[in-house]
């Protein structure tokens, strides 16, 4: 019986080494196969094909005992292992951006791949109207992105890529059209932020740091004016990029204040923006304030807005009064928006003085302008007349508002009794046992604060029980109030007795 053929080898790669066997050969009816002898080295390889041919396959026969290894030819029907093949063109090639010297490609990877793998690419130029192509990169390009590099402005380039890899170039993917190498010219817009597109407003000594950013291609010449006139490079410094322009000043002054406008300039094209900046200050006080007329316990004022508002509109006025007696300052009015004022409501026999301060959105004027005349309120010959009222009378007998109360104790514990009354005037208090007044009896402590009477009964015995009354009386009346005492013998248990 035949053999099976030696497995045939590709040629060695560095990505990747496959190896692919042939199928085994249908059998053949043969009574002796007659068998071929094969050099002595190990089966050979298959040698490499052209880029644009199949690689023929290389069979060997398998050695016998004994013997060395003979080739066999493939079976009919069997086909040969495939040899490298080259991958389908890449897609998707366009023009991502150009310049006057460059221009810069994007395509994407071949649909088909297969095996092999894929080494890189090659990017290939002619001019327009040739056929010249040549290949502009030495080494073979990894990603899908490349820039060409040193070109003549106003050529027109055809662009082709192609795809390389072991089993060669794949076909290529051009432009639809030629290049032209030129930058594609971009009409310039002032993008100015919506916060400047007002007047902006900043106190001096602020540091301004303004960006403007703009588009335009190629790259706008950019330039400023403040008035219509070139700027003052001492004051303001002007930072220019390909995107923006930086207007900076770093200590801002009065003068500083205008119509700035920038200008981006492209060939025959460009656009003006105009920012208004406004840099303020504290104002100054008004030009004059004078006293016009005093009448009662009023005085009239009138002034003069200032000359200086501080570069921005006066909000208001404040004005005070100083005594002359105290000199201390008081306000009267303030945010106030006239030009006259009227302050009432001043002390009979004090003589006055008057400051106004001026306002703005930075705050008050730090001078102030003083009247120079004085304000007298003058003392008129008013007699005062006191109103008369009937004295009331609060005079009022005796009554008890809170009664005594009955009580009960034990022999040897001290006991209080409580009462409490009002009367104007002031009544007498006197306590009495069984109708009979106590007095000073040091056993008895008698006490009346605030109308709170009481009676404290110091360890009474048996004898102190009774009937104890409180007596009350002044001018108007007398009044008497009276309560049970009971004193009861302490309970001795019958152990205690034996």
């Amino acid at each position: 019986m035949p053999t099976k053929p030696a497995p045939i080898k590709k040629a060695a790669k560095p990505p990747k080494k496959v190896e692919e066997k042939a199928p085994e050969p249908a059998p053949e009816p043969a009574p002796e196969p007659t068998p071929v002898e094969a050099p002595p080295a190990e089966p050979a390889e298959a040698a490499p094909a052209p880029a644009d041919a199949e690689a023929a396959p290389a069979d060997a026969a398998a050695p016998a005992e004994g013997e060395a290894p003979a080739a066999v030819p493939p079976a009919e029907g069997e086909e040969a292992a495939p040899a490298d093949e080259p991958t389908s063109a890449p897609l998707d090639l366009f023009v991502e951006d150009k310049n006057d010297t460059s221009v810069t490609i994007i395509w994407s990877q071949p649909e088909v791949i297969g095996l092999s793998g894929l080494d890189g690419y090659t990017i290939e130029t002619c001019k327009d109207g040739t056929e010249d192509w040549t290949a502009i990169n030495e080494e073979l390009q990894k990603s899908c992105r490349y820039v060409i590099k040193n070109q003549t402005t106003g050529d027109r380039l055809k662009i082709r890529v192609v795809a390389v890899n072991a089993g060669g170039r794949s076909p290529p993917v051009a432009l639809p059209e030629a290049v032209l190498v030129k930058e594609v010219a971009d009409r310039p817009k002032v993008r100015l932020p919506r916060f400047l597109r007002q007047r902006y407003v900043a106190y001096v000594g602020d540091k301004i740091n303004l960006t403007i950013p703009f588009t335009g291609k190629p790259k706008p010449v950019v330039s400023w004016t403040k008035n219509g006139q070139p700027l003052d490079t001492k004051r303001v410094n002007i930072r220019s990029t390909e995107r923006d322009s930086i207007l900076f000043i770093r200590a801002s002054e009065r003068d500083d204040s205008g119509v700035y406008e920038m200008c981006v300039k492209v060939d025959d094209f460009e656009d003006k923006a105009p920012l208004t900046l406004q840099i303020v200050e504290l104002p100054g006080p008004p030009a004059s304030v004078k006293i016009v007329d005093t009448w009662g316990f009023n005085v009239a004022l009138e002034w003069t807005a200032p000359k200086d508002n501080g570069n921005t509109d006066i909000t208001g006025y404040t004005i005070q009064k100083a005594d002359k007696k105290t000199g201390d300052w008081y306000t009267v009015l303030e945010h106030y928006h006239r030009l006259n004022a009227t302050i009432s409501d001043l002390i009979m026999g004090n003589t006055y003085k008057f400051r106004v301060f001026s306002e703005n959105k930075c705050g008050i004027s730090e001078d102030a302008a003083v009247t120079k005349e004085e304000a007298k309120i003058l003392k008129t010959g008013i007699d005062y007349k006191a109103p008369e009222y009937k004295e009331h009378d609060f005079t009022e007998a005796p009554k008890f508002t809170t009664s005594l109360a009955n009580r009960a104790t034990t022999v040897g514990y001290s006991t209080k009794l409580l009462c409490s009354v009002r009367g104007h005037p002031k009544p007498k208090i006197e306590w009495l046992k069984n109708q009979m007044v106590i007095g000073e009896d040091p056993k008895f402590r008698q006490i009346c604060v605030q109308g709170i009477c009481s009676l404290e009964i110091r360890k009474p015995v048996s004898f102190d029980g009774g009937v104890y009354t409180c007596r009350a009386k002044n001018h108007h009346g007398e009044v008497t109030v009276s309560c049970k005492l009971e004193v009861k013998q302490p309970i001795i248990a019958e152990a205690d007795k034996k």
